[in-house]
């Protein structure tokens, strides 16, 4: 049968028998691999492998692929989404939570939502307003928004069919309730599943699940207990009371802060055990000491957790990093497989989170089995071979120690949110890994802000020095990891230049997809690790590229669009072999395209020199102001990422009144710049400026005609 009767049958039944909405998985996800044409669901397959079977673009033809058509997208900020392919129908989200339908085959635009997500929403995120993807279920759309929303959608229109908000105004979330929505949702048995991120400002996790028919919440899993151990009346008040408070400081100051723990990236559902895996995130503040007053594993955080899927009840979890301060999350893809263990095929979930171990995990109970190293790191002197639990390396404990530790990796981790792919014909998973060296440091003057990152540790960053930042920089590095899972060891790597690379996609043709961060989007031999095709994007790309058919020819398909939280907070380092301007689009490859892009044009505001002078007192009281509240969005010491201004740059930095009428008053809030008037006084708004001043005129002074520093 046909995606598209199929879909009709469906839809016509719904109608007949409400309770199909409530009872059935979607059979377009379920029979992906018998219609290899769709890219249904966000990993394609429920096991979220990001293979596709088809292979009529091989390693023995790839390098005659062509750009067969593109889009410019309407916004020039970070793109992350996989998109959808249904039917020749392609679905894609951009930032800001837009959603398109494009004819997969020409690109021609069928419908269009906005939103309307305020720009004000924009200071709760850490990360850029990305969204990673929609989610489909018999003829709707479904898609989580920046602010919070959860929106269905139909199919053929674009139409809202209904809509709702994920985040409870009457639950305990702490006092910041700093929320996002970025994350793909997943759809299971007719229940839409969503997360949610936000606890590098303050934010208790959950995930909810909802009727995928009305909107009507089913039910709710908080991550992390409420202060003094009190019922959420949620699906998880059980597992809370008997397991995880009684591993928090009872008055730590997560009662204030919400504790952390979102979901904001992987969830996935597994037909065979009939379970749904959640990967939760980092505590809210970093700081261990702060946070828990130094005692207790913290769980759920760092940990995967089982549930049901029909009623959010709690099957088992597993938690990766104990103690967690190094925002070693278990939020990466997680993968369902089946590999030989000790000699016996084994059902098993598979995980390359950031704290650089690579997990396998018995999929049906939990039961560790095995975690090695994928990359270099330095916070564990050894995994329990029984347990799984780490043996920590003392030195790692920052915020007990009140020492400066120097972490690999650092909070960016070996491995990302980018997903991995893994080829079933080579046997090995592909993993965008990275290293991303960091410093950790307690601030013994730090408390909890309403705005601004709450991560409880010094800010400073890298000095005004290149001989630092060129010492530093080789430390920093880049790669494609080929794994080989069954023997827990690497088959081969391919370096890049730079970190932050997208993710994976793998094929039957015995190929490796990935778009990197200077602006290349590339192929590889999948036995190998051979480049076979390169193409440039005219931008950084860090979403995973997808495979597709229509009318019986395959396509690749990739989201342009330099952003995330590395372009965002890591300032000179972002730029490392990265001077492109972002051009955000969807690019899709054909071997008979014959598409291409335009000229590239640099529309990036030129360096300028500054004409208003600076105290050098108040530039360095700006430059802690600065690191708290405008590094996560114009990058670490002033030097922009490539995304959002940078603020070296700024007509406003000249002007007293001009400036002071952006982060006081907020005339740009619509633009994402809110008033910063409640947390900054005007003097501290002043200091903030001569410190902008001061980095303007010691950048501009050491321009060698050609690029910033």
């Amino acid at each position: 049968m046909s995606p598209r009767p199929l879909v009709l049958a469906l839809l016509a039944a719904s109608f007949l028998s409400p309770s199909v909405y409530a009872t059935e998985t979607d059979p377009i996800v379920e029979q992906a691999d018998s219609h290899p044409e769709n890219w249904p669901t966000y990993g394609r397959t429920y096991a979220e492998q990001r293979y596709s079977p088809l292979a009529q673009i091989t390693d023995h033809n790839v390098q005659n692929l062509h750009l067969a058509w593109y889009q410019d997208l309407d916004t020039n900020r970070g793109q992350e989404a996989t998109p959808l392919v249904i039917d020749g129908v392609m679905y894609i989200s951009t930032n800001w939570s837009h959603v398109e339908a494009l004819d997969a085959a020409t690109g021609h635009l069928l419908w269009k939502y906005d939103p309307k997500v305020p720009g004000n929403v924009a200071v709760k995120g850490c990360c850029d307003t990305v969204n990673r993807g929609v989610a489909y279920w018999q003829g709707r759309i479904y898609v989580g928004t920046f602010d919070g929303r959860l929106i269905s959608l139909d199919a053929k229109t674009g139409h809202v069919v209904w809509s709702v908000h994920t985040i409870p105004h009457d639950a305990t979330l702490g006092d910041i309730r700093s929320y996002t929505v970025d994350g793909a949702p997943r759809i299971v048995k007719g229940i839409v599943i969503i997360g949610n991120g936000g606890a590098e400002f303050g934010a208790r996790g959950f995930v909810s699940g909802f009727d995928a028919k009305t909107g009507a919440l089913r039910w709710r899993f908080f991550t992390v207990p409420a202060p003094s151990n009190k019922p959420d009346h949620a699906a998880s008040d059980k597992a809370l009371h008997d397991i995880a408070y009684p591993t928090w400081s009872p008055k730590g100051g997560w009662t204030k802060s919400g504790g952390g723990g979102t979901v904001w990236d992987s969830i996935v559902y597994d037909p065979k055990t009939d379970l749904v895996y959640l990967g939760v995130g980092n505590g809210a503040p970093w700081n261990y000491k702060f946070r828990s007053d130094g005692v207790g594993d913290n769980l759920f955080l760092a940990s995967i957790v089982a549930i049901k899927p029909e009623t959010g009840e709690y099957v088992w979890h597993f938690q990766e990093t104990p103690k967690d301060q190094w925002d070693f999350t278990a939020s990466q893809p997680i993968m369902v497989m089946d590999l030989p263990i000790h000699g016996e095929q084994r059902h098993v979930i598979v995980q390359a989170p950031k704290n650089g171990f690579f997990y396998i995990l018995d999929a049906q109970t939990g039961e560790f089995l095995s975690a090695v190293p994928y990359t270099f790191q330095n916070w564990a002197r050894s995994i329990d071979s029984k347990t799984g639990r780490p043996d920590i390396n003392p030195d790692a404990l920052w915020s007990l120690t009140n020492k400066p530790w120097f972490s690999i990796p650092g909070s960016l981790g070996g491995h990302n949110w980018a997903p991995m792919a893994y080829n079933p014909q080579t046997k090995l998973v592909y993993i965008p890994a990275q290293q991303l060296p960091e410093p950790f440091l307690s601030d013994p003057k730090w408390h909890m802000h309403k705005q601004g990152v709450n991560m409880g540790m010094d800010m400073t960053g890298l000095p005004d020095d290149p001989k630092v930042l060129t010492e530093v920089s080789k430390t920093v590095k880049g790669w494609l990891l080929a794994w080989t899972p069954a023997e827990q060891k690497a088959a081969f790597t391919i370096p890049h230049l730079a970190p932050w690379n997208g993710g994976v996609l793998t094929t039957a043709g015995n190929l490796v997809f990935q778009g990197l961060s200077t602006g290349l989007f590339e192929a590889y031999r999948a036995t190998d690790g051979h480049t076979l095709f390169s193409f440039d994007a005219q931008t950084g790309i860090v979403a995973p590229p997808i495979s597709y058919m229509v009318d019986g020819k395959q396509y690749i398909a990739v989201e342009a669009g330099w952003g995330g939280v590395f372009p965002l907070m890591g300032g000179a380092l972002a730029r490392l072999h990265n001077s492109s301007i972002n051009h955000s689009r969807i690019l899709v490859f054909a071997l008979d395209g014959t598409a291409n892009l335009p000229p590239v044009q640099n529309s990036a505001p030129q360096p300028i020199a500054p004409t208003g002078t600076f105290s050098p007192e108040k530039a360095k009281l700006g430059y802690q102001k600065y690191q708290q509240y405008c590094l996560a969005c114009h990058g670490d010491n002033a030097v922009g990422g490539g995304v959002l201004p940078d603020l070296r740059w700024s007509a406003f930095i000249n002007s007293t009144q001009s400036f002071s009428d952006v982060v006081n008053k907020g005339v740009l809030s619509e633009y994402g710049m809110v008033s910063f008037s409640k947390e900054i006084s005007p003097e501290q708004v002043e200091d903030i400026r001569n410190f902008l001043l001061q980095r303007a005129t010691s950048s501009y002074q050491s321009l060698d005609g050609k690029k910033t520093p």
